[in-house]
Parts: C-alpha cells; sequence; structure tokens
C-alpha cells in the first residue's frame, strides 16, 4: 500500500482555465508569426489575411497569462496540506488499567485543509483487502470481525467540509483508539483521507491504522 501523500485531482477553474488560455494565446503567438513571414501578396488572400492580434496587446496578454500559471503554480505549493498521522500507546485509553493504540491526523502544511471524505477499509488476518467503505460501512465490517465500537476500539466520524488546519502546534485530530484485542483480531484498518486546499486541489493520503501497533506493544517482549 502507498500511503505517501498525492494530488488526485487539479481546480479546473484555479487551473485549467489558465492553462487553457496560455495555450490559446500561445496558438494566436504562432498563427501571428507565421502570417508575418510570408509574402505581402499571399496575406491578402484567405486565410492569411485573417489577423487576430496585434503584436503588442498579445505579447502583453501573454506575459499576463503566463505570470497568473507561474504565480498560481508557487502559491498552491506554498499553501499545499502536509498530511501525516501519529500513533502512540496510551494507558487507559480504551479499558481501565489496560494499554490502547490512539491514532491521530495532523496537517504540517501552512494553509487550512477542508475534508472532502473519508473511507475506511478493513483487512481480515488471512484475508485481501475489501473495498473502500463509509463510517457505518466499516463499523458493520469490524463487527462482522467480532469487535465492537465503544467496546474494543472508537472512531471519529469525520464531516464533509470540516477544516484540518495546518498548524502543527494545536496537536493531532483524533482519528480513533483500539484495544488490544483489536490489534490482534483485525490484521488492517486503512483509513483514506481527501482534503481541499485553499487553491480547491484535492489531495489524499491512506493511513493504516494499525501501523506499527504490533511492533511497539508494551507487553510484547521483542528481546528474545
Amino acid at each position: 500500500m502507498d500511503d505517501r501523500q498525492r494530488r488526485v485531482r487539479r481546480s479546473p477553474l484555479l487551473f485549467t482555465a489558465p492553462l487553457v488560455l496560455l495555450c490559446l494565446l500561445l496558438v494566436v503567438l504562432g498563427w501571428e508569426v507565421v502570417r508575418g513571414n510570408i509574402a505581402a501578396d499571399a496575406r491578402a488572400h484567405w486565410p492569411w489575411r485573417l489577423q487576430l492580434l496585434d503584436m503588442e496587446p498579445l505579447g502583453s496578454l501573454l506575459a499576463v497569462a503566463s505570470g497568473a500559471v507561474f504565480a498560481r503554480a508557487q502559491y498552491a505549493r506554498t499553501v499545499r496540506p502536509a498530511l501525516g498521522w501519529r500513533a502512540e500507546w496510551v494507558r487507559d485509553l480504551i479499558t481501565a488499567d489496560e494499554y490502547g493504540w490512539r491514532v491521530g491526523l495532523v496537517n504540517g502544511g501552512q494553509g487550512t485543509a477542508v475534508i472532502e471524505s473519508v473511507d475506511y477499509r478493513v483487512v481480515r488476518p488471512g484475508a485481501d483487502a475489501g473495498e473502500w467503505t463509509d463510517f457505518a460501512g466499516a463499523l458493520a465490517q469490524l463487527s462482522a470481525a467480532g469487535v465492537e465500537f465503544g467496546t474494543d476500539y472508537g472512531l471519529e466520524l469525520f464531516g464533509a467540509g470540516s477544516p484540518l488546519i495546518g498548524r502543527v502546534d494545536v496537536g493531532t485530530v483524533r482519528a480513533g483508539e483500539f484495544s488490544k484485542r483489536f490489534v490482534t483480531e483485525v490484521d488492517a484498518l486503512q483509513l483514506r483521507l481527501r482534503v481541499v486546499d485553499t487553491v480547491g486541489d484535492t489531495h489524499e493520503r491512506i493511513v493504516d491504522c494499525l501501523k506499527g501497533a504490533r511492533l511497539t506493544r508494551p507487553d510484547v517482549d521483542r528481546t528474545a
């Protein structure tokens, strides 16, 4: 599973439209350059007599369009979210006097990312990964795996449009809490987070909520 952050969609209005405009202006420039280098008597006949734009305003429009495309690309890189996750074993998390595995999400970027969707995929021991499903579907699949919500684990319900603020100092956003029994009974619980940044681009990261849980269990002797 590739758990690296990736951009899955660009904004049609803020990315595609300026790029299309720049390409059209380049086509017009090519036409005018070719037209300007043919004989004068040939320019009196169709289609060479068609003049789309004078070179002076065309150059100005090209400069503006190019600047808009590069400025947008630079700004998009500046405000791009940096989606990450943190996890640790915490005592008295799910069951009293027992350790539980706590997972949190964080946006380490400069701008606010708005949650578009959160999907889940349950992987049971010895089975292949199933299809992506929503919150209710994940609860049903986990119940079929023999673990119950509130007893063996807890999951945060994310609503579309919720902000994921780009400040590490505010800490993580709770994603889920899992008991030792959950870590034993479920092979993997994958969370697919999709967010939209301030320039309209959609970013995605897949998090395995149980990654590292078995390696760091406090009741496992790793010196043997």
